[in-house]
């Protein structure tokens, strides 16, 4: 997802914070944001995690010898004592642990000892166990379940860990031995996972600002703690924004072609506003909206989609995100050109393996062509329709999905309604998701009951190896809340590290619509597939066999810690795995066989719009991030629009999947510059399927040779000797046109 939160400057491999979120793509886009999403990965190439802040005031008050950070949970894995946990403890625990790691680090910077791996690298690797433990917990709860109180928190903590991150980064003597080390890395004899974990400390200390004059740092310093305001008040917006544009329905009338579950739920979600005798539809965090497939009411639908398209753009008295887009945007341009990068993007991508923006872009533009054709054709299929039910309305982006749905029907005779009930969502998690992870790897997971969680939705899972012995802790969160912020996403609240000992405990966060009281959880297709995305994603950080907790499981570049997540997803239309959990919730009969192999069709229907939508936000993205800070233009939808129409992608029906006021994966996300990441990993995900499928499929073979040679690797090495090493050859694009239906052997 998304999703994102603000940059804030932390150190990675200093406070191995693993709080940066991976985040899935949308429910809707069947793929990170990830899915985020706002990843929880770590961003280690770029220096800082991703985190959340926002404004407020101080809080204070809790006794600090009771204060459940101070010492590492007595829990299973350390995992986190929520039970325990209160938000008057984060802040002093935030205060001790910087001033703990400050002291840390100054130890280690003044030394007298010649400058050593051990005495320097590994001791940054190893400082700031307390500021690593509340800050897995506290930006965890900023996404997923936040409140006013820790609102406040993250608004106060922002700046000041911002700075904190600065003083460790422009630490001129610290630097001054890591510099060292660098220079004289060839002679140090070091194993290859140490290599890297010298090279990418190095490239931090350089990329924040390490060799800038003292004039040039206190204005880097000056940035750092704006940006991490204005990124804190842009995800503040966001979840403010999501409720405020709610759309209130009067009549159930206007609901007509919705499940009679759906309206219950939305009844429901009414009255818990208070909106009494009313119904609300909630908005999910895309452009596109899933509930306008079904709205046979075309001024339902069209009040929907302009409630999720013009929000932060101050309509109606509404919030403005207009105003933080152009500060963040000449902010970071301001601050690459310092740093002596042509832009922001240039600064961004510089270790990513698309190594420049040119060539993020260039993937982008060579799909252009294609990705329009084929959706002119899906949208002439759409008139067609609308013409024989007797309309003569131009096709507008509120109809696309719902008159995509019939030509969907009339194709593969798969109508959405029909096949939800084969989507349960625990047959899909444990017989469909765990089942296929216990075929791949041999592992399993058990549901426990007696480990404390953040919200009663939350379920906790061991995860066992193959030979018995446990790898870590899944925890599960997968229904929507005003609590939680939009998309899906995994994270973690412990990282696996040899060096401290540690294994994973892991998060997967998602926002699938609750059902009504009493009725079964029966989700779309496009959740399921997010469900097996974010494992994707779980199991980069489960699976991570590294000594260092700054290379830790997804603690690889934007453009591949997107790989695993969406190499996972297309096990979900697998056969062998679809037959095993999508049986009906009431009879369990699996899915009829006719009805499964139009499912498997289908999957690959409307891939013109979805890729195309896709493209504009992912080039609107690079555009923002490529302008210099006296570049950046007044008008935001103007600079919108022109970036589209310069593509020749500005399709009226086709709206970017995220418009620039509510593109959370870009300002407040740690994905600015890298959305295009999804569509670059995904190259390398549809590869791996087709040589998975050439080789046997669904085999502990290979699992356990991906398992192996990616999977337990994290960012202990270079992405692409990774990926070759596990194939034997660097990916082609392929299997991703017959993976999107772009080519003659799709669709």
């Amino acid at each position: 997802m998304k999703r994102q939160h603000s940059t804030l400057l932390t150190i990675l491999g200093m406070t191995t914070l693993s709080t940066s979120v991976v985040l899935a793509e949308d429910p809707s886009q069947s793929q990170f944001g990830p899915a985020n999403p706002l990843t929880s990965t770590k961003d280690n190439r770029v220096v800082f995690t991703s985190l959340n802040f926002e404004t407020g005031a101080s809080v204070t008050g809790t006794n600090l010898t009771e204060n459940p950070f101070f010492e590492p949970s007595p829990l299973p894995f350390h995992t986190p004592a929520f039970d325990k946990i209160t938000d008057e403890a984060y802040l002093p625990a935030f205060e001790q642990g910087m001033k703990e790691q400050l002291a840390e680090i100054e130890a280690i910077a003044s030394q007298k000892d010649a400058p050593s791996f051990e005495n320097t690298i590994t001791a940054m690797e190893k400082t700031g166990a307390l500021l690593t433990r509340v800050s897995n917990v506290f930006f965890n709860m900023t996404s997923a379940h936040t409140n006013p109180q820790i609102q406040k928190i993250q608004a106060e903590v922002a700046p000041q860990l911002a700075a904190h991150s600065d003083n460790i980064l422009l630490n001129r003597d610290l630097f001054g031995r890591v510099k060292e080390l660098y220079t004289n890395r060839d002679d140090l004899k070091l194993n290859e996972e140490q290599q890297q974990v010298l090279k990418e400390s190095y490239e931090r200390f350089v990329r924040a600002g390490a060799m800038l004059s003292d004039e040039q740092q206190t204005r880097i310093r000056a940035i750092n703690e704006e940006l991490s305001s204005l990124t804190t008040q842009f995800q503040d917006n966001l979840l403010a924004i999501t409720k405020e544009r709610s759309v209130v329905i009067d009549r159930v009338e206007d609901l007509d072609g919705m499940t009679d579950g759906d309206i219950a739920a939305a009844k429901e979600a009414a009255t818990a506003r208070g909106l009494n005798d009313k119904y609300l539809l909630n908005i999910t965090n895309t452009t596109r909206q899933p509930i306008l497939s079904s709205l046979n009411r075309r001024e339902t639908r069209q009040k929907v989609w302009e409630a999720s398209a013009y929000r932060g753009l101050g309509r109606d008295g509404g919030l403005d995100n207009r105003p933080l887009v152009l500060k963040l945007a000449r902010l970071r341009a301001e601050r690459a050109a310092i740093l002596g990068f042509e832009n922001h993007s240039a600064y961004q991508l510089q270790n990513q393996m698309a190594k420049n923006p040119d060539a993020a872009r260039k993937m982008l533009t060579d799909l252009v062509p294609v990705v329009v054709s084929k959706t002119r054709k899906e949208e002439e299929e759409i008139r067609k329709i609308i013409a024989a039910e007797g309309g003569s309305f131009e096709v507008m982006p509120w109809d696309w999905e719902y008159y995509a749905e019939k030509v969907r029907k009339a194709k593969y005779d798969v109508d959405e309604a029909a096949v939800k009930p084969y989507f349960e969502l625990d047959s899909v998690l444990k017989n469909g998701v765990f089942f296929t992870m216990n075929r791949l790897y041999g592992i399993e997971f058990r549901e426990r009951k007696d480990l404390p969680v953040y919200h009663p939705d939350v379920r906790v899972f061991d995860v066992i190896d193959h030979d018995g012995k446990q790898i870590g802790l899944f925890y599960a969160d997968y229904f929507q809340r005003d609590s939680k912020r939009g998309g899906a996403w995994m994270s973690s609240f412990v990282d696996q590290s040899g060096l401290l000992n540690d294994k994973p405990v892991i998060v997967n966060v998602m926002n699938i619509p609750r059902p009504a009281e009493g009725e079964p959880a029966l989700i779309s297709f496009d959740n399921v597939t997010t469900m097996f995305h974010e494992m994707g994603h779980a199991l980069h950080g489960l699976f991570s066999d590294v000594t260092y907790p700054s290379v830790a499981g997804t603690s690889v570049p934007r453009d591949f810690v997107e790989f695993p997540s969406t190499f996972k997803e297309d096990w979900a239309i697998q056969p062998e795995v679809l037959s095993n959990y999508a049986r009906h919730y009431k009879t369990g009969e699996q899915i009829p066989r006719a009805l499964l192999d139009r499912v498997i069709q289908a999957s690959k229907f409307n891939q013109g719009f979805d890729t195309l939508e896709y493209v504009s936000a992912a080039l609107l993205d690079l555009d923002w991030h490529s302008l210099s800070a006296d570049a950046v233009p007044q008008d935001v939808e103007s600079f919108e629009s022109q970036t589209l129409q310069r593509y020749g992608i500005d399709l009226k029906a086709v709206p970017p999947r995220y418009r620039t006021s509510f593109f959370a994966h870009i300002w407040p996300g740690g994905y600015s510059s890298s959305y295009y990441a999804y569509l670059w990993s995904e190259v390398l995900a549809a590869d791996a399927f087709a040589h998975f499928m050439k080789s046997g499929g669904l085999t502990r073979a290979n699992g356990e040779s991906y398992r192996s040679k990616v999977l337990s690797r994290g960012g202990s090495r270079d992405p692409m000797k990774i990926y070759v090493d596990f194939r034997s050859q660097e990916p082609t694009v392929d299997a991703l046109l017959i993976r999107r239906g772009l080519s003659s052997g799709g669709q």
